[in-house]
């Protein structure tokens, strides 16, 4: 079934080109060796300090140009395997899904005895010293600090397909939904408060997602780097996934053709907890995961009263579910606040909302909260018999089964259960924790690994709106768009979100230049009509920015006004945006 009357001009790797320091970059392992030992004397001591995921391939190739008479891994100074999971039990939890978000830091679980073995080993070398991990500052500052980071997608690629294990875990065999819950609730939140420990003391910053193309640069490289792509607008690059409901929309409108997938079922577009930004310096990419970004400059990406409510966390989140020529999505339920924070030890859950942005020519429909009279009892009783493969989940006679149709917006607060249908194509507007659905029935369906799919009754059933009825849910989540302001070739609607959600979205169509404010808070924006629009600086306070249809496009808290007309193919006729920000 096609999807565009012409070609995909979706860009699949947005980059954004930094204004000088082409000199402060060295691309491939040769010219990052040859830096290294132009800045650090013969006797030095360099530190490569890396994020989880880093794999010691690095070290390998840097150790064969190098040739350090000491090379020190700081692995060697944690507690043992064996150790670190028993100290980390509470935390890993039995259940396959979710975790506990662990709140200290690396140092925890180093062992005294072999770090001052470490240091005394430093203080004892000659000759040129490699010190390499994670963590591996603990030892020492060094003469020549390297961070390498990486990029929360590619760790997530390297546990499926290259059999990277947990850090200082031996779970290479352990299935992916278990390095993921360790990861998200574990290692990368203990590698995220180290990354900010070292923001201020590293001397380059290496990137090695690409293991074929490595890069290094400097600090001043990437301060610049990040403080200029956060004066302007600019995507995050998105990712896709397959997936046992996946649809073909994003194969064509995205242009992710892939002949060893066989659907595309989900893509996160702007989401800085997972997505990366890409710098580009002369020549070379440089690939900045999102959580560098926010963490390093929250107040100019979200603004102060962003970073009062959220801190460091970007809250917006868009990504796409595509059920087109697909199946229906496993029917789910988000928790509300208290449960995350007494649960997951997190501070605030994922209300969402989806934008239809196609539907197929046919009735298409989603499923949204309980039909007036559903007892907890009944659909309790049935979700569990369906689970042990006695009946089929009868959803339709507990849950709304509703009609939508291309730019309908229908809200998800906390508590909802719902599911997009088959033949639908999703833009899912919500906060932007990424993991925390219960799914309740994905209709008798096993996991691409061959394994059920799990499911998490018995959470679900905490956090369930049992009070919210048909009725509601029509009042709440599926009314339609308010009229806001027009005037000549433009209007402007709000779409949402319900009212206990703090996310607030208009849509505007134009086909004439309009103008907006953000109040210095960030906006997230999202072409869901026409082929192409130019966002620009009235004052010239930034280059102009296209974003092509189904993009999303962050504007950051620097920017306080902005404006959009069509352009190219677009020009003169009507195009459509909707607008994310926080209501304050």
């Amino acid at each position: 079934m096609p999807y565009l009357n012409g070609t995909s001009n979706f860009d699949k790797y947005p980059t954004t080109v930094v204004d000088g320091f082409s000199d402060q970059v060295f691309a491939g392992y040769d010219a990052i060796a040859h830096q290294l030992k132009r800045v650090a004397k013969p006797d030095a001591v360099i530190v490569i300090d890396t994020y989880v995921g880093v794999t010691e391939d690095v070290l390998d190739a840097l150790v064969a140009r190098l040739k350090p008479q000491t090379v020190i891994r700081s692995l060697d100074v944690f507690v043992d395997s064996v150790t670190m999971q028993a100290m980390l039990k509470r935390y890993i939890t039995d259940d396959r899904v979710f975790g506990i978000a662990y709140t200290g830091e690396w140092s925890d679980f180093i062992d005294p005895v072999k770090l001052k073995a470490a240091q005394t080993q430093v203080a004892q070398a000659k000759g040129l010293t490699l010190i390499f991990g994670v963590g591996a500052h603990y030892i020492t500052r060094g003469d020549v600090l390297v961070f390498a980071d990486m990029t929360i997608w590619e760790i997530q690629m390297r546990y499926r397909n290259r059999k990277m294990t947990n850090f200082n875990a031996n779970n290479a065999e352990e299935d992916g939904i278990r390095k993921f819950k360790r990861g998200y609730f574990i290692d990368w939140r203990l590698s995220n408060r180290s990354k900010v420990d070292l923001f201020d003391q590293f001397d380059f910053y290496l990137d090695t997602v690409w293991p074929d193309k490595p890069a290094m640069i400097t600090r001043q490289a990437f301060e610049n780097g990040l403080k200029q792509i956060l004066h302007q607008p600019f995507r995050t690059v998105p990712f896709f996934d397959e997936g046992l409901w996946g649809g073909q929309w994003m194969k064509e409108v995205c242009d992710v053709e892939d002949k060893q997938r066989i659907n595309y079922a989900w893509s996160y577009n702007l989401l800085f907890q997972e997505n990366e930004v890409n710098l580009t310096y002369g020549t070379t990419r440089i690939n900045i995961p999102g959580y560098t970004l926010q963490l390093r400059y929250p107040k100019l990406l979200i603004g102060e009263k962003g970073f009062a409510r959220f801190g460091a966390e970007y809250p917006i989140r868009y990504d796409f579910l595509d059920t087109m020529e697909g199946g229906n999505l496993s029917l789910q339920v988000h928790p509300d606040t208290q449960y995350y924070q007494s649960q997951f030890g997190l501070p605030f859950t994922q209300d969402e909302s989806y934008y239809f942005l196609d539907c197929a020519p046919t009735d298409t429909y989603m499923y949204l909260g309980l039909k007036t009279g559903a007892k907890r009892e009944d659909v309790e009783r049935d979700l569990k018999r369906a689970a042990r493969g006695e009946i089929e989940f009868p959803a339709e006679q507990y849950v709304n089964k509703i009609l939508v149709k291309k730019h309908d917006h229908r809200h998800i607060p906390a508590g909802t259960i719902h599911c997009s249908g088959a033949n639908t194509m999703v833009l899912e507007i919500s906060s932007a924790p990424c993991i925390f659905t219960f799914k309740l029935w994905d209709w008798g369906r096993v996991g691409l690994d061959g394994i059920p799919r799990p499911t998490h009754i018995d959470r679900g059933m905490k956090v369930v709106q049992w009070d919210k009825d048909t009725e509601w849910m029509n009042r709440t989540c599926a009314f339609e768009p308010v009229p806001i302001a027009h005037g000549k070739g433009w209007r402007e609607e709000r779409t949402g979100l319900q009212e206990t959600e703090f996310i607030e979205t208009r849509r505007v169509w134009t086909s004439v230049k309009i103008e907006r404010e953000t109040h210095h808070e960030t906006h997230a924006l999202h072409l869901v009509e026409g082929r192409e629009a130019l966002i620009e600086s009235p004052t010239s306070a930034f280059k102009p920015f296209v974003i092509h249809f189904a993009e999303s496009v962050c504007i950051p808290a620097t920017i306080d006004r902005y404006t959009i007309r069509p352009i190219g193919e677009s020009e003169g006729q009507e195009v459509g945006i909707i607008i994310g920000f926080v209501r304050f």
